[in-house]
């Protein structure tokens, strides 16, 4: 052991300096330097800090901000999207109405024109009875006036008096 200490006296101490001046002389250079980074360096690092933090902070409130427009405008969006679906909805109902109504009138407008055409054909085929009936009625006075002439044996060839014959023969009664 002797040895180990007669080694360790003839090495330096790594954390003892040979000499305290040194020691004195490095510790006032210590805190020399520490004095002129905290009168001049710390508040440069503080208000750059202090910098950053606000443009952080600043930055949230903003990207706050733009989240809130933008969940209004989503709001809105959506509000909007609601009124053109509800007015979608109410066009395409009062569509159907429409439809309906046209559908109805058409309807209507069909039933009147088949009164007017039955109305038509009814009066056509009233005046072709009448006609023919005038016709049948000509006819059979003329045959009745032949047949009357033979079986009374006179003639009737005089117009009034062949009237008279045929509306005897022919009215009932």
């Amino acid at each position: 052991m002797p040895d180990l200490l007669a080694a360790s006296s003839s090495s330096p101490n790594p954390l003892f300096p040979p000499n305290w001046t040194e020691v004195i002389v490095g510790g006032l250079a210590f805190f020399i330097v520490f004095g002129v980074l905290w009168k001049f360096l710390l508040p440069r690092i503080m208000t750059t800090l202090s910098e950053r933090t606000d443009r952080i902070e600043g930055g949230l409130e903003r990207a706050a901000e733009a989240q809130a427009q933008a969940d209004r405008l989503r709001e809105q969006y959506q509000a909007q999207l609601a009124d053109a679906r509800h007015e979608a909805a109410r066009h395409r109902e009062q569509s159907r109405e429409d439809g309906a109504a046209i559908i109805a009138e058409m309807r209507e407008q069909a039933r009147a024109e088949a009164r007017r055409t039955t109305e038509a054909a009814r009066a056509q085929i009233e005046a072709v009875r009448q006609q023919a009936f005038s016709s049948l009625r000509a006819e059979i006075g003329t045959l009745s006036v032949q047949l009357a002439s033979k079986m009374v044996g006179e003639s009737l060839e005089d117009e009034a008096r062949q009237s008279g014959v045929v509306d005897r023969f022919l009215t009932p009664g």
